[in-house]
């Protein structure tokens, strides 16, 4: 099942996808949540059943209702606290399964839809249906991630990608079917994501383990642009399509089994409390003022990260540089994000992650300017790289969304994130493709650096409003 990533992941596992918001191309898979070790931490769900896990760190301490840590400056625990949870462990391999069948299947069942079709459109059709459906599962399936126990769930998402891969690979299966499985896929994604993005807070507590946890997935899912592709297409020299859909449906099926034996079953969130359904639930999460605003500040950015992206092959074609050339540029925006994400995430506390939130939002696309004087592919690739570093901002803005969303209604909240991310990204790319029809690239995405910058403010204006308010009187965000 798809991970979103940052910005511009594909829709495959986002927690995927590129850019500060690099997500791209991958829509987030199943297979990356939970592991078996006592959640610590407020919030924590004990565990009903199952194995005692192996003792963990403490989770460092939670933050405030600003999203700010409630003690001192304290140094970051560093990634490798986040791996001595044993539970987490086995999240982490579970994800990484999951992002190859989600790779590797995007590219398969492109090739094949290519092969039986020899239609260009319905083969860029495959990767675009990853995107669409995520606002149909994020807004009318989101409560299903607290109304039912997370591990039953998320091994049920796996288990149903699996299926739907495995029927890809029936020789009869018309393009149209493998269409229908596609859109399949991305609408239970949303769920799946939001709901081992909540099941982290419970593993690792809902402090600085939580943040870089979260972070450890983005950067995994970052990581997969820049090798996943490359593993998918030297699989595809060996094996045809349908065969390699068959090794993507033996991934999701070691993902499940991952989460399965290694998570421990915990209730419902909203087990025995009056949980709203379908547009009503959602309603509910978008109805408080400070969530709206924190959810704006994870949707923004990837909305106009992912321009250069979109157009990196016209502004190959207009510059008059080689397909290398345009591998730089691809590649450039997901090393920036994974190079910030673990720069803030190993030398920066979780008080100054918090302060560089808005700054570094803020700032995001600024360096999309630089197009603006149609620069060589070596000055694009530095803005490029600059822009991904910024994405940074997301480990504070972790924070701050967690404290602010009640428990019973985390899973809603992470599920609805999740999806406004994939889709935005692909509201993105169109409207990047549709403003490149009528005017040059390089003004395009320059253009995008001084528009995007502007909603920015506005978004981290109403942020700080929130802010303000929460300190004084949480209830008046509402409404």
């Amino acid at each position: 099942m798809p991970t979103p990533a940052h910005p511009r992941t594909p829709p495959a596992p986002p927690e995927h996808p590129t850019g500060p918001a690099s997500a791209t191309l991958s829509a987030p898979a199943p297979g990356s949540v939970s592991g078996p070790v006592p959640a610590s931490g407020p919030g924590t769900a004990p565990a009903a059943s199952g194995p005692p896990p192996a003792p963990g760190p403490a989770p460092a301490p939670a933050a405030g209702p600003s999203g700010r840590p409630a003690s001192g400056p304290a140094a970051s625990p560093g990634y490798r606290a986040v791996f001595r949870v044993r539970e987490f462990r086995f999240v982490f391999v579970a994800h990484l399964f999951s992002l190859l069948g989600v790779v590797v299947s995007e590219l398969a069942l492109t090739v094949l839809v290519y092969e039986l079709t020899r239609s260009p459109l319905l083969s860029s059709l495959t990767f675009a249906l990853g995107f669409l459906p995520y606002l149909v599962g994020g807004t009318l399936l989101a409560g299903l991630t607290d109304r039912l126990p997370p591990r039953r769930l998320l091994v049920v998402c796996d288990l149903f990608c699996a299926l739907c891969v495995a029927a890809m690979i029936a020789p009869a299966a018309p393009v149209a079917v493998l269409l229908a499985l596609r859109c399949a896929i991305a609408v239970v994604s949303p769920v799946f994501n939001g709901t081992r993005t909540a099941t982290l807070a419970d593993i690792l507590g809902e402090g600085d383990l939580f943040v870089l946890g979260r972070s450890l997935l983005r950067i995994v899912s970052q990581s997969a642009l820049l090798t996943g592709f490359a593993v998918g297409g030297v699989l595809l020299t060996v094996v045809p399509p349908r065969g390699a859909l068959a090794v993507t449906a033996v991934t999701f099926l070691l993902s499940a089994l991952l989460l399965r034996l290694g998570t421990v079953r915990r209730p419902a969130r909203a087990a025995g409390k009056a949980a709203d359904s379908g547009l009503a639930g959602t309603w509910a999460v978008l109805r408080d003022r400070r969530t709206r605003a924190l959810m704006l500040m994870f949707w923004v950015p990837p909305l106009f990260a992912v321009v250069p992206e979109a157009l990196a092959a016209p502004y190959a074609d207009e510059i008059g540089v080689s397909t290398a050339a345009l591998g730089l540029l691809m590649c450039a925006l997901p090393v920036g994000t994974i190079a910030g994400e673990l720069f803030a995430g190993s030398f920066l506390s979780a008080a100054v992650r918090s302060r560089i939130v808005l700054p570094l939002a803020v700032t995001g696309v600024l360096p999309y300017l630089l197009y603006g004087f149609r620069p060589g592919v070596a000055l694009a690739a530095v803005a490029l790289f600059l822009a991904g570093a910024t994405g940074a901002y997301t480990l504070g803005l972790d924070a701050r969304f967690v404290a602010a969303v009640p428990e019973e209604r985390r899973g809603r909240a992470m599920t609805l994130m999740t999806a406004g991310m994939m889709t935005v990204q692909g509201v993105g790319m169109a409207a990047a493709g549709l403003a490149a029809e009528f005017v040059p690239v390089h003004t395009v995405v320059a253009g995008t650096g001084i528009v995007g910058t502007l909603c920015l403010l506005a978004a981290a204006r109403e942020l700080r409003v929130t802010e303000t308010r929460d300190g004084a009187d949480r209830h008046v965000t509402c409404g």
